[in-house]
């Protein structure tokens, strides 16, 4: 591993929440930041990367990262800011995830890979002290313009979801949580407000998450809380970015949220994802 670089501010600062809400960082919680970082250039790359190890995420999972330009450029920053990098080879024409830590060891899982589009597919197992999580970044590509329209986000969203029928082998329960984190670019059933855009089968997608055993970190700790990661032309907002968790380890979440500084400062134009896991169940 890399040299581990220390935050220098306060965990409930950096995580972007208020003093009270973010729950104190102790030796046997893992957290972790999920960002749609929007194919930065270089010099965008560079100020993302000053804001991320700012942060106090243990683990990052970023997509829509640009295979050449400003992707490199991020993946060096974060490296010699400390963090381990595993990233997927080839594609540089694709968008792809790439994962980080520090403070924590990255085990990549190759058995887990998509038949179609494999760069913004990325798993592994996370080691951090006390605690191991399962961990599958995913970047589901946007509905796309007119000529193809959704094509490759179904074609993708099908090859997800045949990924998603046979992770008991990879990540078996005994084994601690499973996270799958990322921009899925698609919307839970009864979202608010409503977009008419939406087919049913990528409600479907939202769905085969549950049916593999996954469910919606966000909701589980805030049933009823309208917040939103992403904002169209009109002004109407998207909850784009999503946390699943193993069913069996939901008792172990200790705090999911959207952090909205990123997104209002032209970092992005998404916001990031946060959360918490302890060790043992609260």
């Amino acid at each position: 591993m890399t040299p581990i670089v220390p935050s220098s501010l306060p965990d409930q600062l950096l995580f972007g929440l208020p003093v009270d809400s973010a729950p104190p960082k102790t030796a046997s919680m893992l957290r972790l930041l999920t960002w749609n970082v929007q194919h930065a250039s270089a010099e965008r790359a560079r100020r993302q990367a000053n804001w991320l190890r700012r942060q106090s995420a243990d683990v990052l999972v970023l997509t829509e990262v640009a295979g050449t330009g400003g992707g490199p450029v991020l993946a060096q920053a974060l490296y010699e800011s400390g963090f381990t990098i595993h990233e997927p080879s080839g594609g540089e024409r694709d968008y792809r995830v790439l994962l980080a830590a520090r403070d924590a060891e990255i085990e990549p899982v190759h058995a887990v890979r998509t038949a179609h589009l494999p760069h913004p597919c990325l798993a592994a197992r996370v080691h951090a002290p006390g605690l191991s999580v399962g961990l599958i970044g995913l970047y589901v590509p946007s509905r796309g313009g007119k000529e193809g329209r959704n094509v490759a986000k179904r074609v993708f969203q099908d090859a997800v979801t045949a990924v998603l029928r046979r992770l008991a082998e990879p990540f078996p329960s005994k084994d601690g949580p499973l996270i799958v984190a990322g921009d899925l670019n698609v919307l839970e059933p009864g979202h608010q407000p409503p977009h008419a855009v939406f087919g049913t089968w990528e409600y479907d997608f939202y769905r085969a998450f549950g049916d593999a055993g996954l469910a919606d970190a966000f909701r589980h700790l805030h049933p009823d809380l309208v917040d939103h990661s992403w904002y169209g032309r009109s002004g109407a907002g998207y909850r784009f970015d999503h946390i699943f968790c193993s069913r069996q380890h939901l008792a172990r979440l200790t705090h999911v949220g959207y952090v909205h500084e990123p997104r209002l400062t032209g970092l992005s134009d998404h916001s990031a994802m946060t959360v918490a896991l302890a060790a043992t169940a609260a």
